[in-house]
């Protein structure tokens, strides 16, 4: 199969890497021909990993035709341009494909996750399915091929297993599922949780915080998938508990990191004003929010994550509040 993956950052880079490593016939693409320059004659890409050497069989272009005569297109762009990229793709696709989207978030227009939002932006003559390849992972330790096992979530089981075939490998472990709401809300909403857990490390709160944020968070997704259809026990797999661990816990996490900016200054517009990297976190915050409402679920850590964004709250007062709700059952 040709695949094209679109989008040359540091998520892009490293699947686009996995399926050269796998003998594909894969091709990345990106809009700036200073970092294709440097995958093609330098097997770097230097913006995001300075300090590894690519598989010198990747090869890049800023041509978006290559789509034209593709079988699987991988999506990795933020999740405010999937919709946008997907009707690129489906106005020059010649033939149905399978779309592997990798971004984790809501279409910031519609409010849809991100297989809706693919589905209703391309012609279904041109779409065999989604396929949502997703879980926990930092693109900087696939590059680097450490151990990673991940989900590949569709309604169409048949491409599921095609995509859990073209990149699975000895240190790239694919499972596949069919729950693509549950998938695709706890990877949303674990954003909101790890901006939340970045934010209780930038007051100086250690080990029993995060354990306990992680484990009532858990609570919250589950929450939240199922009253949107998914099934409560994809929130104890890959695409749940395991996205949660890895994004609550890890400094290479871009919502962490701006989590944790806010809680060190106790206060979020300096952040906000100076911010330049995509943390999907934030948008989703607000997704969730006005979605739990509709539902009227009970959100506790995202409605304080809203809080702090969009309220202008104090993170300190944030922690307080939580720690001071009535008290309850756990179950």
């Amino acid at each position: 199969m040709k695949t094209v993956v679109i989008g040359s950052g540091s998520w892009g880079t490293a699947l686009a890497q996995v399926l050269a490593d796998n003998h594909q016939d894969v091709i990345l693409y990106g809009v700036e021909p200073a970092q294709v320059n440097d995958i093609n004659n330098n097997h770097k890409n230097s913006q995001f990993f300075p300090n590894t050497d690519l598989n010198p069989e990747l090869k890049a272009t800023t041509d978006m035709n290559v789509v034209k005569n593709a079988d699987m297109v991988v999506l990795a762009v933020p999740s405010a341009f999937i919709s946008d990229v997907a009707k690129q793709v489906s106005d020059l696709a010649d033939k149905k494909l399978i779309v592997v989207n990798v971004a984790k978030g809501f279409d910031p227009k519609t409010n849809e996750r991100m297989s809706e939002a693919i589905r209703h932006a391309m012609d279904p003559a041109k779409l065999s399915s989604v396929v949502s390849l997703i879980g926990p992972s930092h693109a900087e330790e696939v590059v680097e091929r450490q151990l990673t096992s991940i989900d590949a979530i569709s309604q169409n089981e048949k491409d599921a297993q095609m995509v859990q075939s073209l990149f699975s490998n000895p240190y790239l472990r694919i499972y596949t599922g069919t729950d693509e709401v549950g998938s695709e809300l706890g990877a949303a909403v674990k954003n909101v949780m790890a901006i939340a857990s970045g934010i209780i490390s930038g007051l100086g709160y250690k080990d029993n915080t995060r354990a306990a944020l992680i484990t009532r968070g858990l609570q919250e997704m589950i929450r939240f998938g199922s009253a949107f259809g998914g099934d409560p026990k994809t929130f104890i797999g890959l695409t749940g508990v395991g996205d949660l661990i890895v994004t609550c816990s890890s400094l290479n996490s871009r919502n962490f990191q701006a989590g944790y900016e806010i809680g060190k200054a106790n206060e979020v517009e300096h952040f906000l004003k100076n911010n330049k990297k995509t943390v999907e976190g934030i948008r989703t915050a607000k997704i969730v929010h006005k979605l739990a409402k509709e539902k009227n679920l009970d959100m506790p850590i995202c409605e304080e994550v809203y809080q702090i964004l969009y309220e202008g709250k104090e993170p300190s007062m944030c922690a307080s509040d939580l720690m001071l709700r009535d008290l309850k059952r756990e179950f």
